[in-house]
């Protein structure tokens, strides 16, 4: 290992030790491949040194982590943790009247919702409330190839958790004949044609900036081939293109599909049809139809805005105001289908639930409130910037939910016995929380304890330990048979602290902890960990889905009797 990559991960080692009082080879891996991006073909050979640097900086007090930085690391002393920005609500909407603004959220029923969607519906929600006005929700399904009633109902699913509340709900589908009329309108104007050339060929002429040979066709071509799209020709025989400019810089324009032919069963309509819209054509025409007076998009659409106007000009209908914003997603939790799907089907991760993921489905199984989501979409602001936000900054909205609301337990993992002789009670009462009134616990005691292998490796003879909410205890014995006498009840600043669970009435669980899915292309093979660790038995009274403290490791969402998921910090 070159000795300048081992002196950067031993300084972001230090520097994460002395923000958040230990640190996590993930942490470390995750930061050095941002700075050293060359790194990431390489991650077997690096994660030995991390896991040893990691280990060292963890061994260290505050006060030798401070020491060294000081010494070696002066500038980390200086720097200032970037604070993020929160913004209070969107930015004043162009045109718009109270009372008057339409907006809608269209998404395609080809999957589950991602935070990407959680973006998009949440800003369609906010514009429509600040204005008095209406929220459509529209599932775009023209496409039966990849739709599912798996995943329209999916997406409802995660709306409403989300507690996005819409006015109107309907499927492009509904509208299948209006849509064949609106076709047959732009054929009888001449603003479009149907093509029945080979693929290889259209790819061509549209590469070539050459009139496709069909759009020469006569009028009465168009409208048999039209007619001849229903019953005769088989799949990817026909299309209808709209008759744009093939010399057009903007590559949309270069006479795109309208309406083709898809031999496969819709979820909602079965065989009734085979002729379906494409999304440029279909969207225009509903968001017309809708009366949608501010359709966002996010901003990948840009360069079909041209053809979105241009099929409403040529049918003479009435234009919404469309407006980009930028797409969401995590660093390394990518949000595409393409990418997801052969994770799943390949066993890698459990599922759209899997809580590595960034769906509705797997960030409110790891803990994620839909509050914090909200606030985390509204303080990123409305830019057409793409917005690759490190987890973090959404684990930052979440804490402060979360911290009030959470009961606070001991866990204890790598566990190992501890015997504690004087405790003058059989029981004691624990508060569920520090400073909320949550209710209280009683715990039963005996004289055998678990505590970490890493706090009593700390222990030493003659030396005084605070079991926290239990007391004071002074160090009799270490080694296999460790153990220390009861000294009272005494707050005394001065000694560290460790938390424990009662051997006797131990419970064991195991705690999911997920971390980054990739480091750039590369799968994270480690990206979910599985620790098997002892709480208290008052875990099992907790409710499904109850949010957590597991003191000195962080919150965790209880997923069954047997499993918890660490949410974060």
């Amino acid at each position: 290992m070159d000795a300048s990559i081992a002196d950067k991960i031993r300084r972001l080692a230090l520097q994460n030790s002395l923000e958040h009082g230990k640190t996590q080879d993930k942490i470390v891996l995750a930061k050095i491949l941002g700075q050293e991006p060359h790194l990431r073909t390489q991650v077997k050979d690096v994660m030995p040194t991390i896991s040893e640097i990691v280990g060292m900086v963890n061994q260290m007090t505050p006060e030798q982590v401070r020491a060294e930085i000081a010494e070696k690391y002066p500038d980390i002393m200086a720097e200032k943790p970037q604070k993020h920005e929160e913004r209070e609500g969107l930015p004043p909407l162009e045109g718009a009247e109270h009372g008057k603004v339409i907006t809608r959220f269209p998404p395609e029923p080809n999957g589950y919702p991602h935070i990407g969607h959680a973006k998009a519906a949440i800003i369609d929600e906010e514009y429509a409330r600040m204005y008095g006005g209406k929220l459509i929700l529209r599932f775009d399904d023209t496409n039966p190839e990849a739709e599912r009633l798996e995943y329209y109902a999916a997406i409802k699913v995660g709306l409403d958790w989300l507690e996005v509340k819409y006015d109107i709900v309907k499927n492009t589908s509904d509208d299948m004949e209006l849509l064949y009329a609106k076709g047959r309108e732009m054929l009888d104007g001449n603003f479009a044609y149907i093509c029945t050339c080979k693929q290889e060929s259209i790819s061509s002429d549209r590469r070539e900036m050459r009139a496709c040979k069909c759009s020469f066709g006569s009028q009465e071509q168009n409208n048999e081939r039209w007619e001849r799209m229903f019953s005769k020709y088989k799949q990817g025989e026909a299309i209808m293109r709209f008759r744009g400019d093939m010399k057009s810089d903007n590559t949309v324009m270069r006479d795109p599909v309208m309406f083709r032919i898809i031999d496969t069963k819709h979820p909602l309509l079965g065989d009734k049809y085979r002729v379906y819209p494409s999304y440029d054509f279909a969207v225009a025409i509903e968001d017309s139809i809708d009366g949608v007076t501010h359709a966002f998009r996010t901003k990948e659409y840009e360069l079909r805005n041209e053809l979105y106007y241009s099929i409403l000009d040529r049918l003479k209908m009435r234009k919404p105001k469309v407006i980009e914003f930028s797409r969401l997603g995590f660093e390394g939790m990518p949000v595409s289908k393409r990418i997801l799907r052969p994770l799943i089907e390949e066993g890698k991760v459990g599922g759209y639930d899997d809580p590595r993921l960034p769906t509705l489905e797997a960030l409110r199984r790891r803990g994620i409130r839909q509050d914090a989501i909200r606030k985390f979409v509204l303080s990123l602001g409305f830019t057409k910037a793409d917005t690759l936000a490190p987890f973090e900054t959404l684990e930052s909205f979440n804490r402060k939910i979360v911290d009030g609301e959470s009961v606070r337990l001991h866990m204890v993992k790598n566990p190992e016995a501890f015997r504690i002789t004087g405790i003058p009670s059989k029981t004691i009462t624990m508060h569920n929380h520090p400073t909320k009134d949550m209710g209280s616990r009683t715990v039963e005691l005996g004289e055998e304890f678990l505590v970490e292998q890493e706090d009593l490796q700390n222990f030493k003879v003659g030396g005084e330990v605070r079991f926290m909410g239990l007391g004071n205890v002074e160090i009799t014995r270490t080694g296999e048979a460790a153990e220390g006498r009861y000294t009272g009840d005494e707050l005394k600043q001065s000694i560290p602290k460790v938390h424990w669970v009662a051997e006797h009435t131990a419970q064991r669980i195991k705690i999911l902890v997920p971390s980054q899915l990739f480091f750039g292309d590369e799968f994270n093979e480690r990206s979910l960990e599985e620790l098997n660790v002892f709480t208290e038995p008052y875990y099992l009274e907790l409710k499904e889905g109850k949010e957590i403290q597991f003191v000195r490791f962080g919150y965790c969402r209880k997923d069954s009797s047997l499993q918890a998921i660490y949410t974060h910090k």
